[in-house]
């Protein structure tokens, strides 16, 4: 890989960076857990066009992993990820292992109150607090001025915004549309756990959304409000027809992430959804109204 700087320890990585804002470079940033597919590489061409130099990290973080969750058999695929890497034109790849991020005696967190306490993070318990602490020491190790993150993500996505303002972190939160594939379901690592047979049913997350999505789109046309189950009921019918299993429903505030009551005709949300098919978990989300819409 003569084509990209791999970092392999943060005094690295501090190094290469200090050398970036000597030459007055400006710097995009996209974290990853590798594994990574057309979703990301969308990260890294967005970052281009708003950075001289784009890097990206490649780090499956063991602080956001339950006890019972796939920290151990999370796709790994350093060598793959590194010529994607360099295909989408970044120039730097950090990808330390854990004891260089969490060496004896660590005892440092960062959680953000209320957003990280709901939905993802009240079924996975320490989940935020491990993706909030990663994503503080990334940005304070490497200085970005701007750092990308799919809205796939949406709650981690809000996450570390209100983490980057609230600890005046100098970076510039950019959230990048979900990516699809043709058939809708939005691209995920995850998806690699998926059978044939699963993957068609997992297609019921995003044709649930979208069926909400629609049904508030005409509710708003006929000046009608929605109450919070009519708007969730279609992605609950979609994934009981393919016998998925109900993670959550729920429509949200976009930006606080509080359970909505009823949606007003002129009003924002966001339908969020997590579910297992088979054993795999997964997650989606869609904006209401549709953006465009």
């Amino acid at each position: 890989m003569d084509t990209i700087k791999v970092l392999r320890n943060p005094r690295e990585a501090a190094a290469w960076s200090r050398r970036l804002r000597r030459d007055g470079q400006r710097l995009a940033f996209v974290p990853t857990m590798g594994a990574l597919h057309q979703g990301h590489l969308s990260l890294m061409r967005e970052g281009l066009t708003r950075a001289d130099v784009v890097a990206v990290s490649i780090f499956v973080n063991p602080t956001q992993f339950g006890p019972n969750e796939d920290l151990a058999r999370y796709p790994r695929d350093l060598e793959g990820d590194l010529a994607k890497c360099a295909s989408a034109g970044v120039s730097a790849v950090y990808a330390p292992e854990p004891a260089m991020v969490y060496p004896p005696g660590y005892r440092t967190w960062v959680e953000v109150e209320g957003l990280g306490d709901v939905l993802c993070g009240a079924r996975r318990p320490g989940h935020f607090r491990g993706v909030s602490t990663i994503v503080t020491k990334l940005f304070s190790l490497l200085r970005p001025q701007v750092a990308l993150f799919g809205e796939k993500d949406y709650q981690q996505l809000q996450i570390i915004r209100a983490l980057a303002q609230d600890l005046e972190l100098g970076v510039d939160v950019v959230g990048v549309p979900t990516l699809r594939e043709p058939d809708g379901l939005a691209m995920s690592s995850r998806n690699a756990y998926l059978s044939p047979v699963e993957r068609q049913r997992a297609l019921s997350l995003f044709h649930g959304l979208r069926a909400g999505q629609i049904l508030a789109a005409q509710a708003a046309a006929a000046g009608r409000t929605l109450t919070r189950a009519e708007v969730e009921q279609p992605v609950l019918d979609a994934l009981a027809a393919a016998e998925a299993r109900v993670d959550y429903v729920e429509l949200v505030d976009p930006d606080t992430l509080v359970r909505l009551d009823a949606l007003a005709p002129n009003g924002r949300a966001r339908l969020m959804v997590a579910a297992f098919v088979g054993q795999t978990r997964l997650i989606d989300n869609v904006a209401i109204p549709a953006v465009g819409g």
